[in-house]
């Protein structure tokens, strides 16, 4: 695909893991289509990114990692999304869950959990409620109060990879306010049937159900760092820009392939409609580079530039994939092709809190709040 220098670099110490990373990807693709018909989650591809050394990578110098850049983070991200979405997702959940319990538990509870992501311990976060919806971060499950801590009964919605977890960033209201906890899955976690998506199927997101759930106080989170930016929030808008750029690597096979003597991309409309999509991708692209310079800086500016990201990254990804499935025609809604795909796993972004229409609404109130 046609690319453009960026104004952000990865640092030259960081860039193996940049070329570890797109080697892996290359198989993963391979496997994309049918862990999608399948509702597959592809443990063997996070257990190979696990392996690389890749997750402990990203854990804080203290705790035995190499502090790797927001800047690499985003590109990991786009990478594993353009060859497997699920992947992307799935791993992304599970480093911003693992990183989030490191930086913000007690300093015995972060060592237990940065040991266990080095030994490949999986995690996943256990956030979202049947009433939360985009206030996902105020729980409305009440913990209740046991001898060294608390307890929950109660539901999360939406968690990605969570039958390979083995520990959980959940969170409840205790005493009237949010609590944020890291929890290890034990007999009283249970996974009822899974309900399947219609996309990012082989993230195998479901639900979990908590009967009487330990939430110890020692491993209860305080609130992170005024200068730490969440990864996943970071993260977030490189899932759409991966699956856009996907969208534009179909989009490209099929405009070249001839139909009934017409090469489509010798079609004027398929030229200029490909060209702005591009340039919407490049765009986007650029503002998601400028939200991981902005954590790598430590600025808090960070995270409202992330929700903005994440808003117009959501909507180009779902721009190409419409543009690719338009290209591609009936052909393009058959199962054996790529693009039906892309177009189904394209909706994800745009639903994940923030929803685009939240995050049009905290945006929105930003800029005319201050141009007020």
């Amino acid at each position: 695909m046609l690319t453009r220098p960026s104004p952000v670099a990865i640092p030259a110490d960081e860039q193996h893991w940049i070329d570890t990373v797109t080697t892996l990807a290359t198989r993963f693709a391979e496997t994309a289509a049918d862990d999608d018909i399948a509702a597959r989650l592809p443990i063997e591809h996070l257990r190979a990114l696990s392996d690389s050394g890749l997750d402990a990578a990203f854990l804080p110098r203290e705790h035995g990692g190499e502090a790797l850049s927001y800047a690499t983070l985003g590109q990991v991200v786009r990478i594993l999304a353009r060859s497997h979405p699920a992947v992307a997702t799935v791993w992304l959940m599970h480093i911003g869950a693992a990183h989030a319990l490191v930086t913000t538990a007690p300093p015995e509870a972060a060592a237990h959990f940065a040991a266990e992501l080095r030994a490949g311990r999986r995690f996943s976060n256990a956030l979202s409620e049947p009433a939360g919806g985009n206030h996902f971060l105020a729980s409305q499950q009440d913990a209740t109060p046991t001898a060294d801590g608390w307890s929950l009964t109660g539901r999360k919605l939406f968690v990605s990879g969570s039958e390979a977890a083995d520990h959980l960033f959940l969170n409840a209201r205790v005493d009237g306010a949010p609590g944020f906890f890291g929890v290890s899955v034990d007999d009283t976690v249970s996974f009822p049937p899974i309900d399947e998506t219609m996309g990012m199927r082989a993230t195998r997101s479901r639900t979990i159900v908590f009967e009487g759930t330990a939430l110890t106080a020692a491993r209860r989170c305080g609130p992170p760092p005024a200068t730490y930016a969440n990864l996943i929030t970071v993260g977030f808008a490189f899932i759409s820009l991966g699956i856009a750029e996907a969208a534009l690597d179909a989009l490209a096979t099929t405009a070249h392939r001839a139909k009934g003597g017409t090469v489509l991309a010798d079609q004027q409309w398929v030229k200029q409609e490909t060209a702005m999509v591009w340039a919407q991708v490049t765009a986007a692209m650029l503002m998601a580079e400028r939200t991981a310079w902005l954590a790598d800086a430590e600025d808090p500016q960070a995270m409202p530039a992330a929700t903005e990201t994440k808003m117009l990254a959501n909507e180009v990804a779902k721009a190409a994939a419409a543009l690719a499935l338009r290209v591609g025609g009936g052909g393009a809604f058959l199962v054996r092709s790529p693009i039906q795909r892309i177009v189904r796993d394209a909706q994800a972004g745009a639903l994940m809190a923030y929803s685009v229409p939240f995050s049009q609404e905290l945006v929105g109130a930003a800029v005319l709040d201050a141009m007020g």
